[in-house]
């Protein structure tokens, strides 16, 4: 019997599951690895925060799923790849030897790089822990102990989640809250064109969310965030949501990296350096192709990865993946109000938002029915 190992339970992974659930292949063990029990959609994460989602509205039973693919779940993580001998190797010391292991571990902030910055800074990711110290900075702010949030990032997940942060405390009616916007980038949202951005910069201005842009962190500290330029922001609640890292395990695994420490792969989704591993979704850069760190290509390489997969197991050719030239953004604004963006197009307002949440629980029906 051969073995599928998934490492992560990935937007891409999700669907692979699915698929193989649908239509089980034959003398195939499958082994779904997650540190979690539940996978939050990350489309989903602003509304969490805003208080118009609950938990279950959001996050996907990865043992459940797991199950009801034929598939076996085990609550760890890789710690170790050692694709000579085809072993994986897990947290809790467990060796798990396969015949293909595909990959969908997302990224992680890189805190590690910017002194303070992992002991003083709540990172969004990975978004289960995040929601906890969400739900422990209310209750920090209602006690008066916290009065200035300030979020690092300035691509669509940071001003989605100051946006969302401020609009819950608003409704929790807490005086004097203020909210700080840093990046980095000469402008917000660098990669979306200048009518969406302005439209966020409009609604960030009416919640008196501020927005520092050519501001680079050089330090974080209990209290303030120190700029390489020598100045400080003073902030009693530090997030991150700047940037993307790789896992620092997959540095030791021998396989082709890019320059960030990625899994380099080519159109079917497999390592260019070991044709039985696959990747998908954040820890992967596809060759020839600059595809942003982004959930919406993660579930567009589900299917296509479903399929190699199975292709892979039965020694069959590969079909490529064709990512899209151009992907749509359904930016939240914290209320129930949103912002489309899709190339030089933009299109607003609380009809926008109930189209993300009609699009967003279908695609949450589709790991639950």
């Amino acid at each position: 019997m051969k073995r599928l190992v998934l490492l992560g339970g990935g937007h891409s992974h999700l669907e692979v599951l699915r698929r193989f659930g649908e239509q089980p292949a034959a003398d195939t063990e499958i082994v779904l690895v997650d540190h979690a029990l539940f996978a939050t959609y990350s489309g989903m994460l602003p509304g969490l925060i805003a208080g118009h989602y609950g938990f279950a509205d959001c996050h996907i039973n990865l043992e459940q799923l797991t199950r009801s693919a034929g598939a076996r779940f085990k609550k760890s993580r890789a710690v170790a790849l050692e694709p000579a001998i085809r072993v994986v190797k897990l947290e809790d010391g467990t060796r798990l030897d396969y015949d293909i292991v595909s990959i969908d571990v997302g990224s992680t902030p890189p805190t590690a790089q910017i002194p303070g910055a992992a002991e003083h800074a709540i990172s969004v990711k990975p978004f289960d822990a995040f929601a906890l110290h969400w739900e422990q900075l209310i209750a920090k702010v209602q006690n008066g102990h916290a009065r200035k949030i300030v979020m690092i990032g300035g691509g669509a997940a940071g001003v989605e989640l100051a946006l969302a942060m401020q609009y819950r405390l608003a409704q929790v009616r807490v005086p004097a809250m203020q909210f700080e916007l840093i990046t980095a980038a000469s402008c917000l949202l660098p990669d979306h064109h200048a009518r969406a951005r302005t439209a966020l910069e409009r609604l960030l201005a009416a919640r008196k969310i501020a927005v520092h842009v050519n501001a680079n962190v050089a330090g974080v500290k209990a209290n303030a965030i120190e700029l390489a330029d020598g100045s400080a922001i003073a902030s009693d609640a530090t997030v991150w949501a700047a940037g993307a890292g790789a896992a620092s395990w997959l540095a030791q695994t021998g396989l082709a990296l890019d320059t960030r420490g990625f899994i380099r792969i080519d159109n079917h989704l497999s390592s260019i350096s070991d044709t039985a591993v696959f990747a998908a979704g954040d820890c992967a850069t596809m060759e020839g192709h600059d595809i942003p760190k982004s959930g919406v290509y993660a579930v567009r390489e589900g299917p296509v990865l479903a399929g190699n997969l199975r292709h892979a197991l039965a020694g069959e050719p590969l079909v490529p993946y064709h990512p899209q030239a151009t992907a749509l953004a359904l930016i939240s604004a914290g209320n129930r109000y949103a912002v489309a963006s899709y190339g030089r197009a933009k299109l607003e307002g609380a009809w926008v938002w109930h189209w993300k949440d009609y699009i967003d629980r279908k695609f949450m029906r589709r790991y639950r029915d």
